[in-house]
């Protein structure tokens, strides 16, 4: 086991070089000036060559990457021009408050995407399963930033149960159960889409398996159809649903982008939104990066999980 996950980081280095050049190069394409719109009404062109130099603007293209790149291995994101501050303090402070977001809306569509997918499977072609799919297909069609805005009405504007924006109370609060009230929403939106996907491929998946000869032994044993379905079925059924929930690890931070803006979420979305409004490039550079790494990582820790469960793959 440990020289497959050996295999496995190793092969993540040209990853995480490709992922460092993409978002380079998608920073180095947007048009106009960072410096002119960084600047302002301050931009004159003595003040604009000035910080060109400051920022490494002019040099060439592959010269600024191989700096980058260099300050990146050294542990060194730069310092962010708008804030004033180190750029890997602002991502890792921002990162963990989206983290606790994305993390949250993770576990709420494994656990009820998985529910889900077995019980409908169980119960095919049954009001269960009619009910559950109909519920489903609803949570993948609606647009995650339309169900934010209407759970703000519902449960904020209208019920006065839930808040409607921020991570704590402005006044007072602080503590987890203030968190909690603050997290539920933005974390249910965000893991609508995730648990439909879930849910939909756990059914096919448990369809087949429940079909399968070593089923039909184990219930010609006597065990009970509970048994037979969530401790055998449902095992070999996960082998093939946890490459899924990795890839909608990546979604549910990608998604986070917005989802932190309709809720007003103080994570790495909210930051990048702001980022590129000021033309802040190493901050802007330096959270997508990490949050392209993070997705890796999931992908990584998803494979890991999937070649445990099942240690065929490791060959």
């Amino acid at each position: 086991m440990g020289g497959y996950i050996l295999k496995r980081l190793i092969a993540l280095v040209p990853v995480l070089l490709g992922l460092t050049l993409i978002v380079f190069l998608i920073m180095a394409m947007i048009p106009g000036d960072p410096a002119t719109a960084i600047l302002g009404s301050y931009a004159t062109p003595e003040n604009v060559e000035r910080l060109n130099r400051q920022l490494g603007l002019d040099r060439s293209l592959p010269e600024q990457y191989l700096v980058w790149l260099g300050n990146l291995l050294q542990g060194e994101f730069g310092r962010s021009y708008s804030l004033n501050r180190p750029v890997i303090d602002e991502v890792l402070e921002r990162f963990s408050a989206t983290l606790i977001l994305a993390g949250t809306a993770l576990l709420l569509c494994s656990v009820f995407g998985l529910l889900a997918g077995i019980v409908s499977a169980v119960r095919q072609f049954g009001w269960t399963d009619r009910i559950v799919t109909f519920f489903v297909l609803i949570g993948i069609s609606t647009p995650s930033f339309f169900l934010g805005l209407l759970l703000i009405l519902v449960f904020a504007v209208n019920l006065k149960l839930l808040p409607a924006s921020g991570m704590y109370a402005i006044y007072g609060g602080g503590d987890l159960p203030d968190l909690l009230r603050h997290l539920l929403l933005p974390a249910v939106t965000l893991a609508a889409v995730a648990t439909g996907v879930i849910s939909r491929l756990t059914r096919t998946a448990m369809l087949e398996v429940l079909r399968q000869d070593f089923i039909r032994t184990a219930r010609a044993k006597g065990l009970s159809e509970r048994r037979v379905v969530y401790r055998h079925a449902a095992k070999s059924a996960l082998v093939a649903v946890i490459p899924v929930i990795g890839i909608q690890a990546g979604f549910v931070l990608g998604g986070a982008v917005y989802i932190e803006t309709v809720f007003q979420w103080p994570g790495i979305g909210a930051m990048l939104v702001k980022a590129i409004s000021t033309r802040d490039l190493l901050l802007v550079q330096g959270g997508v990066l990490v949050v392209a790494a993070s997705y890796v990582l999931f992908n990584l820790a998803a494979d890991v999980v999937q070649s445990t469960l099942d240690p065929r793959l490791r060959r």
